[in-house]
């Protein structure tokens, strides 16, 4: 009676243990600079295509694409460690330090989508306003309300504030 028990758990652990096959997920991890730079250059380059743009307009899209590519080093982050070391006033500066940093380059690449947006002809204004609200929606949209893609939670994710979402209904009693 124990030998099939046996047989079952080293089965079991095998099979743990096996490698994962090919095109398996990995874990998620943040890209680096260059392949951060890389995906951004694919995009530009599709966007680009798509926008069909004539000669005329080349300039102010070489001036939105530059405007577009990180200033300088990356904004900072919130150092989790060195806050707790600072006074409630000191971290509501901090805080408020790296969010207008944030929101100056945000206004910054905002002003230069507005000037590159008016040198487009309606077509290409209809073209980047898809393909915006595409990557925005790719990117940004899902998990903002603490949904994901189809208004589905995020299992295990909290919502806008990080709160869990609620426990689901308890089943049916049988009948």
């Amino acid at each position: 009676m124990a030998a099939p028990f046996l047989q079952r758990r080293i089965a079991s652990a095998t099979a743990a243990a096996a490698p994962a096959p090919a095109g398996a997920e990995r874990p998620h991890r943040m890209p680096s600079p260059e392949e951060r730079q890389a995906r951004m250059a694919r995009h530009a380059e599709a966007l680009k295509k798509k926008l069909q743009l004539t000669p005329a307009q080349q300039p102010a899209w070489e001036t939105f694409t530059a405007a577009m590519r990180p200033q300088g080093p990356r904004p900072a982050r919130l150092d989790m460690e060195g806050m707790d070391r600072l006074t409630t006033p000191e971290r509501i500066d901090r805080m408020r330090a790296v969010r207008a940093q944030r929101g100056a380059e945000a206004d910054r690449r905002g002003e230069a989508v507005k000037t590159f947006y008016a040198a487009l002809n309606p077509t290409q204004q209809k073209v980047f306003d898809d393909e915006s609200r595409r990557m925005f929606g790719h990117h940004h949209r899902p998990g903002m309300d603490g949904q994901g893609p189809g208004g589905k939670p995020h299992p295990g994710h909290g919502g806008p504030r990080g709160e869990r979402a609620p426990a689901p209904p308890p089943p049916a009693p049988a009948q």
